[in-house]
């Protein structure tokens, strides 16, 4: 049952009888406080932490009529979305109310198609275009600080922030500023509106593959940016799948699947500590902090991973074992991408090549650069890149 900071009294005379007749009422302790003396439910707060409570509290619910209290609309970044991941044989029946995320929209006179809503506001960095709105939904007073402090950081310190208080109670709040000067106290519930400036000097980062180098915090272990575009073109990201980015370097093969859409994600494996813990800097940085980094040598470090949709060798093709335990885990339909720079893993991409087909290109990229006072072309080190669609039926 959706309910509005209104509480009950927003509530239409069929979603109150729905209340009164439940025989249990469950919600936040802020959801249960606004029920009526005479709602004769038992009423339980939401277990800690929550997803592990929940199958208990559904067991011992069974038969018994219940009512979950939520926010708004359940089905906007709310309760019921969660419930159905983690109890997914029980039916609901949803009553959504006004949604914080519609009456946001509504103060602000932003219309739908011209937001993006974030629930989470570290993947603003991957919002960051000049006159962009976002929505961003906080987790309490302290996000506005957060989200100033990172529009700082990426040059964006104009884009003017509004938080949305209490929206749609009697005691609505309205602050607004700028990320620049942020430093104003907000309401614990409330909405981030963002309008994002178009600062001079700040570089555009597109969700078209191949971002610059430069964007990447690397030691020089990078797919650079036209091997990677080329990658990433063959490895086709696609929303709810999952990468393996083997031999991750700085990540920026596994980030840009991830920017590529809000539900693709990335399991980057990496040997050595160091880069790991800059693969997750590069992830924050731009964006994608649900990256996950693992520290280890594959083949091992991929037994306990969930299956791919799509896996990329960058490095360590030649380890014993990578080649098959990729192969043998890629799911029917799933696409490999490897790069080989050395003769010996050139040697053995062209022996897999052989046995399972796909496609074997050179890539050879050079850049003008200066020599004295004329300019010339400097080759980078050429790389074979064998790219190959794992049939729907396969025996090894």
């Amino acid at each position: 049952m959706g309910i509005g900071a209104d509480g009950w009294a927003g509530l239409a005379e069929p979603q109150r009888s729905i209340v009164r007749a439940a025989e249990v009422v469950v919600g936040g302790e802020r959801h249960l406080a606004l029920l009526p003396d005479d709602v004769p439910a038992e009423r339980v707060p939401w277990p800690t932490p929550l997803r592990a409570g929940l199958p208990r509290l559904a067991a011992e619910w069974d038969g018994r009529r219940v009512v979950v209290l939520a926010s708004g609309d359940p089905f906007v970044a709310g309760i019921a979305t969660t419930l159905m991941d983690v109890l997914p044989d029980v039916r609901l029946d949803v009553h959504p109310a006004v949604s914080s995320v519609a009456l946001a929209r509504s103060r602000m006179g932003w219309p739908a198609e011209s937001v993006t809503v974030l629930r989470d506001h570290r993947e603003l960095p991957r919002h960051l275009a000049a006159g962009h709105r976002v929505l961003v939904l906080s987790a309490d007073a302290s996000t506005p600080a957060a989200v100033a402090a990172l529009l700082r950081e990426a040059g964006h310190g104009g884009s003017r922030m509004t938080a949305l208080g209490e929206l749609g109670s009697p005691d609505e709040q309205v602050v607004a500023g700028t990320a620049a000067d942020w430093d104003l106290t907000v309401p614990s519930l409330h909405v981030l509106a963002v309008e994002v400036s178009g600062d001079p000097g700040v570089a555009v980062l597109g969700w078209t593959p191949g971002l610059p180098d430069d964007a990447f915090e690397h030691d020089g272990q990078l797919t650079k940016r036209d091997l990677r575009a080329s990658a990433l073109a063959r490895l086709a990201p696609t929303p709810g799948e999952m990468l393996w980015d083997v031999g991750a370097g700085a990540g920026s093969v596994g980030i840009e699947w991830m920017r590529a859409h809000p539900t693709c994600r990335t399991h980057a494996v990496e040997t050595d500590p160091d880069r790991a813990a800059r693969i997750a800097r590069n992830a924050a940085r731009l964006g994608v902090p649900t990256l996950a980094v693992v520290t280890g040598r594959a083949p091992d470090a991929l037994a306990d991973l969930p299956e791919p949709d799509a896996v990329f060798v960058g490095g360590g093709a030649t380890c014993e074992g990578v080649l098959d335990t990729v192969w043998q885990r890629l799911r029917p339909g799933g696409r490999l991408v490897v790069h080989a720079v050395t003769l010996e893993t050139e040697t053995l991409v062209h022996a897999w090549a052989r046995r399972h087909g796909g496609e074997l290109t050179r890539v050879a990229v050079e850049t003008a650069t200066a020599i004295g006072t004329f300019t010339g072309w400097t080759p980078a080190r050429a790389v074979v890149q064998w790219a190959v669609t794992k049939p729907e039926r396969t025996s090894a």
